[in-house]
C-alpha cells in the first residue's frame, strides 16, 4: 500500500514504545530525514515516544525537557565524527504506572502507526511461537496488566476499538526473525486468552503487522558523547545519542492506514524480509554475540577489541564461512561480502561498544541467532563445527557467571536463573545444557547436538589455556 494511502494532507502520528538509543539512532532518524527532505504531496509524519516501563523515565525526562530534540553522534571506521540535530519526535508522553496517556496517544485516530522495538526475549514466545504463559509478567498481563508489549497494546487497540479510531499498522523494528508475523501470532494468542473475542477480531480486521529488519549499532550512550556533542556543536544536549555510520532499515511494504516515504531517504520497501533480516540475523547478530562472548572469556572490554583479536576474528569468519553461508545461498545478497563489511564495522574502535551490551540475553540468542544454523547443517549431514563453538564460548561465560567471575553484570530477559544455576550443578553441566529445550527445541538431548558442543567446548578449553585465560 502506498504512503499517502487515506492520508490526503493531515499530519499523522507514528507513536513508538521504546524511546531508547536505538529508535533515536534509527528509526526517528528516517523520518527526521525524510520531513528536512519536505516531498511535494507527502503529508508531515511525527513521533510520539513512551516506554510501558519506568526504567527509562530518566531518559523521557531529559527529550521532554529538550521538546523532542536531541543530537545524533554518528563515526566512520576511519574516525570521523558527524553531528545532526534529531527534530522528528515532537511528543513525549510521560510514564504512570496505569500508562493513561500511552494509551491516549495510541487511541487518537491521528495516530497510523504503533512502532515498538523489543528484546527478543520481549515476545515471549517458545520455540513453536506459542506464548510462554509461565512467565510472571504475561502470566499478569493475562489478567489485565500492561506491562509487556501484549498487555500494553491491549489496552490501546481496545480503547482505538471503542472511539472507532480507525485501521493502525503495528510495526516490529528489532532483531527477531520474521518479527510481524510471530508478533502477530502472540498478540492473537494473547487475546484468545484474555478472552477478548471482540477485541481479537477487530485486530484481525484493523491491523497490519509487517515485519522488519534493522541494523545500525547503536552503544549505551557515555558521559564522552554530551561532551563531544558540546564541543562539536556547543549545545549541552542531556540525551544525546552515538551510532556507527552504516544505517540499514528493509521493510516489508504491508501498511493498513498509510506510511511515510521512508524509500525516499534510503529505507528498503520490499514483498519479503525473510532473506535480509536471515543474513543479518545469522552473520551479523549471531557474530556479534561470539566476539562479545569469546573477548569477555580473555579479558577484554570492547566489541572492536576481539574483532581485532586474530583468534576471535577467525572464530567469528570460520562460523559464516564453513556453515552460514551455505545455509543461506541462494541469497539476494553477497554473502561473502557482507560478512566482510560487518567484520570491519565490528572493528571500529571509535564505537566504544561493550562486550558487556552485547553479550546479554544469551538465553535468546542462542535459539534466536545460532540454533537455525546448527539445525539446518544437522539436517545435511554436516557436523557443524565452527557453529557449535559459539554456543561452547557461551557456555563458559555462562559458567563464570555462575561463580560470579564475569567481569560485569550479566543481563538476561528470559533467563531462568534457577535453571541456568542447574546447569552447573548437575552430574554433567554441558550435557544438562545440551538438554534445554527452550535453548535447542527438538535438538535438546540428541547424540549430535551433545557431541557437536562437546568438541567444540575441548576446543575453546585448549583455546583460553593458551590465553592463560582457563
Amino acid at each position: 500500500m502506498n504512503s499517502g494511502q487515506g492520508s490526503g494532507a493531515a499530519a499523522h502520528v507514528i507513536l513508538h514504545i521504546g524511546a531508547g538509543s536505538f529508535h533515536r539512532a534509527h528509526q526517528a532518524w528516517y523520518l527526521h530525514r525524510l520531513n528536512e527532505a519536505k516531498v511535494t504531496g507527502e503529508p508531515h509524519w511525527s513521533l510520539t515516544v513512551g516506554n510501558i516501563r519506568s526504567d527509562m523515565n530518566a531518559v523521557l525526562d531529559a527529550l521532554a525537557a529538550q521538546k523532542g530534540v536531541y543530537t545524533l553522534e554518528t563515526v566512520t571506521p576511519q574516525g570521523e565524527r558527524a553531528y545532526e540535530t534529531i527534530r522528528s519526535i515532537e511528543r513525549v508522553v510521560p510514564w504512570t504506572e496505569s500508562l493513561d496517556a500511552l494509551i491516549e496517544a495510541g487511541a487518537d485516530p491521528a495516530c497510523k502507526i504503533i512502532a515498538f522495538t523489543v528484546t527478543e526475549g520481549g515476545y515471549y514466545l517458545d520455540e513453536h511461537d506459542e506464548l510462554d504463559t509461565a512467565n510472571a509478567d504475561l502470566a499478569a498481563d493475562l489478567k489485565g496488566g500492561h506491562t509487556t508489549i501484549y498487555g500494553a497494546l491491549a489496552a490501546i487497540l481496545d480503547a482505538r476499538m471503542k472511539r472507532g479510531a480507525g485501521p493502525v499498522t503495528l510495526q516490529t523494528c528489532d532483531n527477531l526473525r520474521s518479527n510481524g508475523e510471530r508478533f502477530h501470532a502472540g498478540m492473537s494468542e494473547f487475546l484468545e486468552r484474555c478472552g477478548a473475542d471482540d477485541l481479537a477480531q477487530w485486530f484481525d480486521d484493523n491491523t497490519a503487522c509487517p515485519s522488519s529488519m534493522v541494523d545500525r549499532i547503536t552503544p549505551r550512550p557515555t558521559p564522552d558523547v554530551r561532551e563531544r556533542v558540546k564541543a562539536a556543536t556547543g549545545v549541552d544536549d542531556t540525551c544525546p545519542v552515538m551510532g556507527e555510520s552504516f544505517i540499514q532499515w528493509v521493510i516489508e511494504d504491508r501498511f493498513i492506514a498509510g506510511r511515510p516515504a521512508w524509500e525516499k531517504v534510503g529505507a528498503e520497501l520490499v514483498d519479503s524480509v525473510l532473506p535480509y533480516e536471515e543474513a543479518k540475523i545469522r552473520i551479523l547478530n549471531a557474530t556479534h554475540s561470539c566476539i562479545a562472548w569469546a573477548g569477555t572469556l580473555v579479558g577484554l572490554t570492547y566489541i572492536h577489541e576481539g574483532t581485532l583479536d586474530p583468534d576471535i576474528n577467525k572464530f567469528a569468519f570460520d562460523y559464516v564461512t564453513e556453515d552460514v553461508i551455505p545455509c543461506l545461498t541462494p541469497s539476494p545478497l553477497d554473502l561473502e561480502r557482507y560478512r566482510d563489511v560487518v567484520l570491519e564495522r565490528f572493528g571500529n574502535p571509535y564505537i566504544q561498544d561493550t562486550n558487556q551490551r552485547v553479550a546479554a540475553d544469551g538465553f535468546s540468542k542462542l535459539p534466536g541467532f545460532i540454533a537455525p544454523t546448527l539445525a539446518e547443517c544437522f539436517e545435511r549431514g554436516v557436523t557443524p563445527s565452527a557453529t557449535a563453538l559459539l554456543p561452547a564460548l557461551f557456555f563458559r561465560f555462562l559458567e563464570r557467571w555462575n561463580a560470579g567471575t564475569l567481569p560485569y553484570a550479566y543481563q538476561d530477559g528470559v533467563m531462568d536463573e534457577k535453571v541456568a544455576r542447574g546447569f552447573f550443578a548437575a552430574p554433567d553441566p554441558l550435557q544438562t545444557f545440551a538438554a534445554d529445550r527452550l535453548l535447542w527445541g527438538s535438538m535438546a538431548q540428541t547424540p549430535e547436538l551433545e557431541s557437536a558442543l562437546a568438541g567444540a567446548l575441548a576446543r575453546v578449553d585448549v583455546w583460553l589455556a593458551k590465553r592463560g585465560a582457563a
